[in-house]
């Protein structure tokens, strides 16, 4: 209980102190995505949250807005009406490599995990943490868990807790960590409950983002 309640009160605590410092960085790239492509700024895809809970995650859009029937929609529904695109998506962990939908801006955004800051909001309103598991899809979970029948003990550990912006795998590679290792990484990162662990955790974040290892 210990560790929930200090975990909990360093987020509160760090989200708000980290909004405060990024508020010119946040209003800077917002301009950018604005300008860049037609569109809203921001981009709120579904995760699943701890116990299962469904929430939206906020983040910089990155990616293009497509015209469906007459209709602008972002680039997650036009990935749903492209078969070949979501075979290839579906087929690399739910990550695509060079994917076309990437505006430029968004690229960078990307490479640089700027397009994460936003979730800043999410840690601050409790549906997020600042370290912890990844937030995933439902369908990713569910279609993953059918590839790697063996993970489903790790997602049924990591669903325990609030994901978070940053951890362990974010710092080790990130996107060239197949799901299989991913899961398994975090269920052991929720089950080891270490303050100085997740401090160490945040002190290797900004490194990450800064060099940019396996964002796609």
């Amino acid at each position: 209980m210990a560790y929930i309640f200090l975990k909990r009160l360093i987020d509160i605590i760090g989200s708000f102190i980290a909004l405060l410092m990024m508020s010119p960085i946040l209003a800077v790239f917002a301009l950018l995505v604005k300008i860049s492509s037609p569109g809203p700024i921001f981009y709120a895809p579904e995760r699943v949250g701890r116990n299962g809970r469904i929430f939206k995650m906020l983040k910089f859009r990155s990616m293009r807005m497509y015209i469906i029937k007459g209709k602008w929609v972002h680039a997650q529904k036009y990935l749903e009406t492209n078969p070949k695109l979501k075979k290839q998506y579906q087929e690399s962990s739910f990550k695509l490599k060079n994917d076309p939908r990437v505006t430029v801006i968004g690229k960078i955004l990307r490479r640089y995990s700027v397009d994460e800051i936003p979730q800043l909001l999410n840690i601050l309103k409790g549906d997020m943490s600042l370290v912890g598991p990844r937030a995933y899809q439902y369908d990713e979970l569910v279609h993953q868990q059918k590839v790697y029948p063996k993970t489903k003990k790790f997602v049924k550990t990591i669903l325990k807790a609030r994901p978070g912006a940053s951890g362990p795998w974010q710092v080790s590679g990130r996107s060239f960590i197949n799901f299989d290792k991913r899961v398994e990484m975090d269920a052991k990162y929720v089950q080891r409950k270490s303050t100085l662990y997740d401090i160490w955790i945040m002190i290797k974040t900004p490194a990450a983002m800064i060099i940019g290892t396996g964002a796609i």
